[in-house]
């Protein structure tokens, strides 16, 4: 067994360097803005423990800095999140057989997390379920490292972390465009930023989050229909 744990966590480990690089940074940055914000060293644990969604996290400095009512926090953190359902419909084939992770496996399944397994074709010669705990696992640790390492540096800086928040930000920018250039259909995400920016000038920087998802949800619901209608016409002719 130890043979079998030690052969998946070779294999997983060079899979999430690129992750390891990315959460360092932002981890710490993370924790920094924690730090600076007024919330020691276990808030910054608890969170990275217990939460472990970054757009979240940060978005969470300013909800519990400001005191924001629960219920408005619930919400948000809905909203924001609401991208995993979709992550996990499409992993359901990948999960499906697992038994002794399956619980952790579901609560690690981040953004770059489902990147790394979406696509993994674990050897047969491996044990699938450890290689999927594995890159799971790392990956938070690479978070929590990076976090707790924010805190404790949070504490030494003197100089002004204002727009260090933008560090998530820019990394959605990335995202964005790595997205828009490998996909041709680029009108998924016309409609995200034309509802964003539509609902921003409607409903202003404070409220229009919600309204944009709900937008955006309603127009990729329309675009997926209509492409069950066409595929349908394809198959009568």
């Amino acid at each position: 067994m130890k043979n079998k744990k030690r052969a998946a966590l070779r294999y997983a480990f060079p899979k999430t360097v690129p992750v390891m690089v990315g959460y360092l940074f932002l981890g710490t940055a993370y924790g920094i803005l924690m730090k600076v914000n007024g919330f020691g060293f276990f808030w910054v644990l608890a969170m990275s423990l217990f939460v472990y969604a970054g757009s979240l996290q940060y978005v969470g400095v300013t909800l519990l800095a400001g005191m924001v009512h629960p219920m408005y926090g619930f919400l948000m953190g809905l909203m924001i999140n609401a991208r995993h359902l979709f992550y996990g419909i499409s992993m359901l084939g990948k999960y499906r057989d697992l038994k002794r992770f399956k619980p952790y496996l579901i609560f690690a399944l981040t953004d770059e997390t489902f990147s790394v397994l979406c696509s993994e074709k674990v050897p047969p010669h491996l044990d699938r379920e450890w290689v999927y705990l594995w890159i799971s696992l790392l990956n938070q640790i690479y978070w929590l490292a990076g976090s707790v390492t924010g805190c404790v540096l949070g504490g030494m800086i003197t100089f002004d972390t204002k727009g260090l928040d933008f560090a998530l930000t820019a990394l959605f920018v990335m995202i964005f465009t790595d997205q828009w250039k490998g996909n041709k259909d680029h009108g998924p995400a016309i409609g995200g930023v034309v509802s964003s920016v539509v609902c921003l000038l409607v409903f202003g920087s404070d409220s229009f989050i919600v309204p944009a998802m709900v937008l955006i949800l309603v127009i990729l619901g329309f675009r997926y229909k209509r492409s069950l209608r066409e595929e349908a016409q394809k198959v009568g002719q």
